[in-house]
């Protein structure tokens, strides 16, 4: 990121130059009128008064002013609106800051100006509406709200809706991810996710899932499902079947995304010991023009081919196991779900035969509903301690053949005076020959603790800790299966 990505006033600037240019003078009134807003929310009359007229003078509603009203709200009376917020507050790529030439830059300076205040305009508009989320009581519309202006502001920055916070996001709507995206997903990824969180907690939610009208409004996040998790034991009737449908709308658009990154990995190497099948489409005409090269006819100009030559296409079919176990405890819910659906993944896929071992203070084989995460969700039970050698009590037993096993383990490795133990099974597992990665968490923010005593014995052992994000996990598990 930029050191000022939003265009902040930058407050080495000299008072001689802000007297002296109007536009950042006007700049720094709708920033003035920002940190005012975010650290009180009571109306500051001159700062109010002053921003209107910036507002209007560039022609742009004064609904970006209020922040009750969405920039949803805004877009669809402004439509001309949308294309400016797309990327508004994009960090630029190393090295593009100081491209343009002086004179090309000296040239634009006043073009600029002006049209940082009508920046600064929009970009007020979308931290406002996210980042002043009120107190009190929260209903299922202003949730869905300020969703949608999290989204707007994930926009803003480059991402898709719902990337930064954690869910759903395929690496920028690009495809190819935006630029810092990296840098962005660990520094606004968890104030986002925190925010959302804490919207999440003051809804009285069970009165919402009661009401169809209101549970429809709601959209799915890892916050929201975390607390119908929590609370699935206390539902009932028409609360619960709602309940159902937001985890499953949830676990069907993370399955997507995560589909999308595992496609492709677990084409098995190609065996050369089974002959090609001489078809038409295994035919190999490179190889089979430089092998007859010999018999080329100048006179006729005409190549004779004596033989045909065909690739090998048959791939080895020894399954690959997959063994995840993962801490369902109260600070491990991001990764109990998403590790759920991952599992989910590479279960429906060809050769892989998946495991899967959630854990607190008791061990709960997952393996029979793996193929659907929606059920194997429904039958966790979140929060609690946790014991690590009760996990690996379960898990070991499934090992048949350690040189094809990866064992993947999920947790922050706080064992409650249980840690020796523990890592004499895991080194053991290790020694064995089975693959083990461990992981700190597996979110989408990235964010992750781990005990440091587990993290060094780890280190020593030659089997760092996976970094949090889930990207890292999905790429990990490609490798191996490959």
């Amino acid at each position: 990121m930029t050191d000022r990505p939003t265009g902040l006033p930058d407050p080495s600037a000299s008072p001689r130059t802000a007297e002296a240019d109007p536009h950042e003078n006007r700049r720094q009134v709708l920033y003035w009128r920002l940190l005012a807003r975010l650290f009180d929310p009571e109306e500051q009359p001159a700062l109010e008064s002053a921003s209107l007229a910036v507002v209007e003078d560039l022609g742009l509603p004064s609904a970006l002013l209020d922040p009750q009203t969405s920039v949803d709200s805004v877009v669809q009376r402004h439509p001309e609106l949308a294309d400016e917020f797309d990327g508004l507050m994009a960090p630029e790529p190393d090295g593009d800051r100081d491209s343009d030439s002086s004179a090309d830059a000296e040239g634009d300076a006043v073009r600029d100006r002006a049209a940082e205040v009508r920046r600064a305009a929009l970009v007020s508009k979308v931290l406002l509406n996210v980042f002043s989320s009120g107190s009190g009581t929260v209903t299922a519309g202003q949730l869905a709200r300020w969703q949608s202006d999290a989204g707007w502001l994930e926009r803003a920055l480059g991402c898709a809706p719902g990337e930064l916070r954690g869910g759903r996001g395929g690496g920028g709507r690009s495809g190819h991810g935006a630029p810092g995206l990296d840098r962005l997903i660990p520094v606004i990824g968890p104030e986002l996710g925190a925010l959302e969180a804490d919207l999440v907690k003051r809804m009285r939610l069970r009165e919402v899932l009661a009401d169809p009208v209101l549970a429809a409004r709601l959209t799915p996040s890892m916050s929201l499902i975390e607390q119908l998790l929590r609370d699935k034991s206390n539902l009932s009737g028409i609360a619960l079947a709602n309940a159902k449908a937001l985890i499953r709308r949830f676990v069907d658009e993370v399955a997507e995304v995560l589909r999308t990154q595992v496609e492709k990995s677990t084409a098995g190497a190609v065996d050369r010991s089974v002959p090609p099948k001489r078809v038409f489409r295994n035919l190999d005409l490179d190889r089979t023009i430089w092998k007859n090269l010999t018999n080329w006819s100048p006179e006729e100009e005409r190549l004779y081919v004596d033989r045909l030559y065909y690739r090998h296409t048959a791939r080895r079919t020894t399954p690959q196991r997959l063994i995840v176990v993962v801490d369902q405890s109260g600070s491990m819910v991001d990764s109990m779900v998403n590790c759920t659906i991952l599992a989910s993944v590479f279960a429906g896929l060809p050769k892989v035969d998946v495991h899967l071992i959630a854990y607190d203070t008791q061990a709960l084989d997952l393996t029979p509903w793996v193929h659907d995460p929606f059920e194997t969700l429904l039958r966790t039970k979140l929060g609690g301690g946790n014991d690590g050698p009760v996990a690996m009590a379960m898990a070991r037993p499934k090992i048949t053949d350690p040189q094809d096993t990866v064992m993947v383990w999920i947790s922050d490795f706080y064992e409650f005076g249980r840690s020796q133990p523990l890592f004499e099974g895991i080194e053991a597992v290790h020694r064995s020959g089975v693959r083990f990665i461990p992981v700190g968490s597996v979110t989408s923010s990235g964010r992750q603790e781990v005990n440091p005593w587990f993290r060094e014995r780890f280190k020593a052992l030659g089997t760092p800790v996976l970094s949090g994000h889930i990207s890292k996990l999905v790429h990990e598990l490609k490798t191996f299966l490959a």
